[in-house]
């Protein structure tokens, strides 16, 4: 541990202290400051002038980044009839019914999202305890149960990412992988950015984005300015 702390204190010695970046600066720094042997993971995260618990301010949603995530994320639809052939022309990874529920209560998660159609959310939501912990429970804000699964699966595939506030008042996201060029990962940054921004509830007074920082699985948080210096 006492070597990879030391990793950290010299990746960290090289942000300055205090300082706000812009967009272009946050990346370039979280890329040089990288120390893993791995291709971390960029992530965002926002800490919005926003109180959960009021229903008006429970910002949740997803959307397609311009160049993915640079992670193949495997797709499990629950549906039945028609929809079953359909769900797999799109390419999704698992493709069941009452069968694959009773899979997952048993423990089996070899998937990373579920899409489900409406007349199967019945069924599912007798698995809330079991997913909704995980993060797991089909929601349509987030697009996940739809009649329209080839578009659901599609936008997965091609580098759908899902963002909700926690109660503290914080968005994180990934934006993409460190081996990424600049400008992939920044029009990714814009991209979530401008959508975030567009979702600012009306109740909201003053500053929306309070902090705004940007880093790499294993390196330190670099910070950015809310309006992205653009």
């Amino acid at each position: 541990m006492a070597k990879v702390g030391k990793k950290y204190a010299a990746a960290k010695a090289q942000i300055e202290k205090g300082k706000l970046y812009t967009a272009v600066e946050s990346i370039e720094l979280a890329k040089k400051v990288k120390f893993a042997n791995f291709d971390e993971s960029v992530e965002v995260s926002f800490n919005l002038n926003v109180d959960p618990r009021h229903a008006d301010q429970q910002i949740r949603g997803a959307m397609v980044l311009p160049h993915g995530t640079g992670k193949t994320q495997k797709v499990l639809v629950i549906t039945q009839g028609p929809k079953v052939q359909e769900a797999t022309d799109a390419g999704a990874d698992f493709v069941g019914g009452k069968e694959l529920l009773e899979d997952i209560k048993n423990g089996w998660f070899e998937f990373d999202v579920i899409v489900a159609t409406p007349d199967m959310m019945g069924e599912l939501g007798k698995l809330g305890r079991v997913l909704g912990p995980k993060g797991l429970m089909p929601n349509p804000k987030t697009g996940t149960v739809t009649t329209d699964i080839t578009r659901a699966v599609e936008e997965i595939k091609k580098g759908k990412v899902e963002y909700r506030v926690d109660k503290e008042g914080n968005i994180n996201v990934m934006i993409g992988k460190s081996s990424f060029d600049d400008t992939q990962l920044l029009e990714n940054f814009q991209a979530l950015h401008q959508t975030i921004v567009r979702v600012r509830p009306a109740a909201v007074k003053g500053s929306f984005i309070k902090t705004l920082t940007l880093s790499t699985t294993m390196g330190p948080a670099v910070k950015v300015q809310p309006d992205l210096g653009l």
